[in-house]
């Protein structure tokens, strides 16, 4: 089929995707990427074979992935997160990288290549991902939600970092040379982001806000694929770019427009979830390789073993590193959410079976983990906290923060 008729395909499940979670709302409370995945794998062509994919498919859902890692890195507030909160975050995030490598290499047969590759797909946390549920859910807001934005962000961050480090394919010196370089020119534009913006810039986008100018997400669109192309120049991962963007916008608009920063958000998050990121999920399941994953048994019996280690390797370590203000069902709840993990898993073993480091069975078993993780991990943590606010109010054994 014809790349413009896929194109009409994915949007049509991604107009399908609202309609059942919102029909399924009413029993269960399902992740809408659940359905986006779902209805890709049932276009794909390990099903109906009615959808499949090319270069222009593929190019939108990469900028479908960079966005909604954009969009992750723009809601970190550091002002927030700082302090006791983002050091035991970086913590937790370490001990999973140590932990993730050892169990990938005794998985492995000490194959270092593998190693890295699995290793590190344990380490992640789809912060992008779970932020729409939280915000859905009103759990964004609280102590809850700055404590999970901290350890989702570097469950974001880190992985991609590791990406840039060990799975670039150059010599880990080099990488860290060109990293750093990275580095340097994303703080200068820190630094430049936080000086006081001239009068004519916010004035200008006040002015355009509601014409057909819409300078400020014409600015915010230069800013993004200008850290994308920055990370491709630099030889690193377009990810790395796109959480740069995200962090940058972030404090420009706060800086420069702080009473239209949110509207200038909707309107980002409007294209990026109206579009680019259900794409981005809709792809993911027209590619996922079912016929891998269910040829042999091997692979499939792989993917409750990963299941389970995406728990091991990064919910322990942040149950164990949680705040201390964070007891009970919540502690629980941020053990699930940061499990939850897909979207660097999903690029992460793109690159395994490109580099031929991982089979396709391999991949699909990790894929698929990924994807149960972001059905099981986040339904089961939104009911601990509503029992857990259920236990609260009646007087019972609570978390002790009955004001989230």
């Amino acid at each position: 089929m014809a790349q413009p008729g896929t194109l009409v395909l994915i949007m049509t499940a991604a107009v399908l995707a609202p309609l059942l979670a919102y029909g399924c709302g009413r029993w269960i409370r399902i992740p809408l990427v659940i359905f986006e995945i779902l209805l890709g794998i049932l276009l794909g062509p390990d099903v109906l074979g009615w959808a499949h994919t090319g270069t222009v498919i593929d190019t939108l859902s990469n900028l479908g992935l960079a966005m909604l890692i954009f969009l992750a890195g723009y809601e970190i507030d550091f002002a927030a997160i700082r302090g006791d909160t983002l050091r035991r975050s970086i913590r937790a995030w370490l001990i999973s990288l140590v932990l993730g490598l050892g169990v990938a290499l005794a998985l492995t047969g000490a194959q270092i290549d593998k190693t890295v590759v699995i290793g590190t797909a344990l380490t992640s946390t789809a912060l992008g991902t779970v932020l729409p549920i939280l915000r859905d859910s009103g759990d964004l807001h609280g102590r809850f939600g700055t404590v999970m934005l901290a350890f989702g962000a570097v469950g974001e961050f880190g992985p991609i970092i590791a990406m840039a480090l060990l799975l670039s394919g150059r010599r880990p010196g080099e990488s860290a040379a060109l990293l750093v370089a990275f580095a340097a020119v994303t703080a200068a534009a820190v630094f430049w982001a936080l000086r006081p913006r001239r009068p004519w810039f916010s004035t200008v986008i006040e002015k355009t806000l509601h014409s057909s100018a819409q300078f400020a997400v014409r600015f915010v669109m230069l800013l993004l694929v200008s850290m994308l192309g920055l990370s491709v120049v630099f030889g690193l991962d377009t990810l790395l770019g796109a959480f740069a963007a995200g962090l940058l916008t972030r404090l420009i608009l706060n800086g420069a427009a702080p009473k239209s920063s949110e509207e200038i958000l909707g309107r980002i998050e409007a294209m990026g979830f109206g579009f680019l990121v259900p794409l981005f999920f809709i792809v993911t399941g027209i590619e996922f390789d079912l016929a891998s994953l269910l040829d042999g048994g091997r692979a499939l019996a792989l993917l409750p073993a990963f299941l389970l280690l995406f728990l091991v390797v990064r919910g322990l370590p942040a149950y164990a590193l949680a705040p201390r203000d964070l007891h009970g069902a919540d502690r629980r709840a941020l053990t699930l959410f940061a499990s939850t993990c897909l979207p660097l898993v999903v690029a992460i073993t793109t690159i395994g079976v490109e580099e031929k480091v991982l089979d396709a069975g391999e991949a699909a078993a990790l894929v698929g983990a990924a994807m149960v993780s972001v059905l099981v991990f986040p339904l089961v943590a939104l009911k601990l906290r509503a029992a857990g606010g259920k236990a609260s109010q009646s007087g019972g054994r609570g978390d002790g923060h009955e004001s989230w």
